[in-house]
């Protein structure tokens, strides 16, 4: 069925213009299939528009787009059965019942009327909605919604799927059963292709990240090759005695041979830790010279961090281009 088994998607200098505005300009992508990748950037970064060339939606105004090796522009009709799109609102009717919702969707895709009540049945179970599977959906809240939008672009079970910002203004718990979801079609063979504002969405779910900015991919990697693109860990240090915080930061800059970056602060010390190893050599010393340590911990750069490293570079390099 594909021309492409191992990418789902394979973009290279996808550029969208909007009168004096480049939305996307030379944007590429490629994403392994049975993967979720996240696309993240702040608001107005190109995101949607991107997701919106790779769906048949929008046209390119310069690169090309495949899904699975079939060209988004030339062979348009076959990559529309391959994928699900879901927006940012759910596209549906608010006089309808969710039921009513999901079979007109089945009809429409060309499931008979028995299939169709089975699979609305199915979906609503699956995303816990069948106690208000007969409710119309202005009396839904916008989590539901989320949830029935989502639930109709998989009814024909598509091999990729777009979901733009699919849990903007959701209450934590649904986001945690969206997130849940999405792992869940990754399970059961389905690509996700994922845009969103959350750091931390990104950090849970997704395999491999591109940030865009100002219409650029500016980062691309798993999240541990983001983080470790913006430093190293550190080594996060509470020591029992306040009198001993001064021999300790001087025993940490001794055996980690860290030069700059150890800092002492209301009793912890923070230090860089590019050498691992070296953290038993450190406990060793720490107890020879009788210094007790409360609390130990490592930490890697936040996703937080690299995004704003990253977009921030990003800034301050435009600056001096029109300087």
């Amino acid at each position: 069925m594909y021309k492409n088994n191992e990418w789902a998607v394979e973009a290279h200098g996808l550029v969208k213009v909007f009168g004096d505005n480049r939305a996307v300009d030379g944007v590429d992508l490629k994403v392994r299939a049975g993967s979720i990748y996240g696309v993240l950037g702040p608001n107005g970064a190109g995101k949607t528009t991107t997701i919106r060339m790779l769906a048949t939606l929008l046209r390119p105004d310069a690169g090309s787009a495949r899904v699975f090796g079939y060209d988004a522009v030339k062979e348009s009709q076959i990559v529309r059965q391959l994928i699900g799109v879901t927006g940012q609102y759910a596209s549906v009717d608010e006089s309808l019942s969710a039921t009513e919702n999901l079979i007109i969707f089945s009809r429409l895709l060309g499931l008979g009327r028995a299939e169709s009540k089975a699979k609305a049945e199915e979906l609503l179970e699956e995303f816990g909605l069948t106690e208000a599977a007969k409710r119309p959906l202005k009396n839904f809240s916008g989590g539901m919604r989320r949830r029935l939008d989502l639930a109709a672009s998989l009814i024909a079970q598509p091999p990729l799927i777009f979901l733009d910002e699919p849990t903007t203004g959701l209450d934590p718990r649904t986001r945690a059963q969206m997130w849940e979801t999405i792992r869940r079609l990754v399970k059961t063979g389905s690509t996700v292709l994922l845009t969103t504002q959350y750091l931390d969405e990104a950090d849970q779910l997704a395999d491999r990240i591109a940030v865009i900015d100002r219409g650029h991919v500016v980062a691309e990697g798993t999240v541990d090759e983001l983080k470790t693109s913006v430093g190293t860990s550190s080594l996060h240090l509470r020591v029992e005695q306040a009198t001993d915080v001064p021999e300790a930061r001087r025993t940490v800059e001794q055996v980690l041979q860290a030069v700059s970056g150890v800092s002492s602060e209301a009793g912890v010390i923070t230090a860089p830790m590019a050498n691992a190893d070296l953290v038993t050599d450190l406990l060793v010393a720490l107890r020879a010279k009788g210094i007790r340590l409360a609390e130990m911990s490592v930490q890697k750069p936040t996703l937080d961090e690299v995004f704003l490293t990253i977009t921030g570079e990003g800034v301050k390099e435009k600056e001096e281009v029109s300087a």
